[in-house]
């Protein structure tokens, strides 16, 4: 291949979709309400409702990510059309590492908060003999010093779509704080690690870029009730 549009014109005729993030207000998990020891499943009584304040990085440039809200307000989008990191021929130094972080506004119903249990991440990949890939995630909320962060690998050879899962165990998650409007941040970082192979004559590359959001990134939320409610 021998540039980045070469290289994400191949990617798309062999993925079957694209790849996109979506935050969907429901529990995966089973929730305990704050102050109890319980399993029965806890969620707001009202619709969420999602705001983009930012979407930056070198794997989203502007223009090139697009976010849709649900209707119902219970989950949104993000379309990337430029998310890819490369090494080898048509691959300029900085091409090796990418990322994108999205700041959101979470309106969540009052006595209610929330926390990221689940993403499952997928895209397309193609790694020559020797080279690797990394995906690594994290989620904070804006003045907290509480980070979950993930990261997955992934070796050459290979020449396929690729999807791994980030699952946080109930005692894990971190929550938004309650009563406070704090802005969440999703982080996201895809790496090439040249290793052993000859960059000279070849290009490796990992890639969440969409055509058609077939391929997903889903964000799954789990809620409880706040002290006092």
């Amino acid at each position: 291949m021998s540039g980045s549009r070469s290289t994400r014109t191949a990617a798309r005729a062999l993925m079957t979709g694209g790849a996109t993030a979506a935050l969907v207000g429901s529990t995966l998990l089973a929730p305990q309400s704050a102050g109890a020891a319980g399993t029965g499943i806890v969620s707001p009584p009202d619709k969420i409702a999602i705001e983009v304040a930012t979407v930056n990085g070198s794997g989203c440039p502007a223009g090139t990510a697009a976010v849709a809200v649900a209707p119902d307000n219970t989950a949104f989008t993000v379309t990337y059309s430029d998310y890819l990191a490369q090494v080898g021929v048509g691959a300029k130094p900085t091409d090796f590492r990418k990322n994108c972080q999205l700041s959101l506004i979470v309106h969540v119903p009052h006595g209610f908060t929330y926390a990221v249990a689940n993403a499952d991440y997928r895209g397309y990949a193609h790694l020559e003999r020797g080279a690797s890939a990394t995906q690594r995630a994290s989620y904070y909320f804006q003045g907290s010093r509480d980070t979950a962060a993930r990261a997955h690998s992934l070796r050459g050879p290979l020449d396929n779509n690729w999807q791994v899962n980030d699952r946080t165990d109930w005692a894990q998650l971190v929550w938004a704080p309650c009563g406070v409007k704090r802005n969440f941040n999703i982080n996201t970082e895809l790496r090439v690690d040249k290793g052993t192979s000859d960059t000279t004559k070849t290009n490796s590359f990992i890639a969440m870029d969409s055509t058609d959001g077939d391929i997903q990134t889903i964000y799954r939320l789990a809620w409880k009730e706040c002290p006092g409610n």
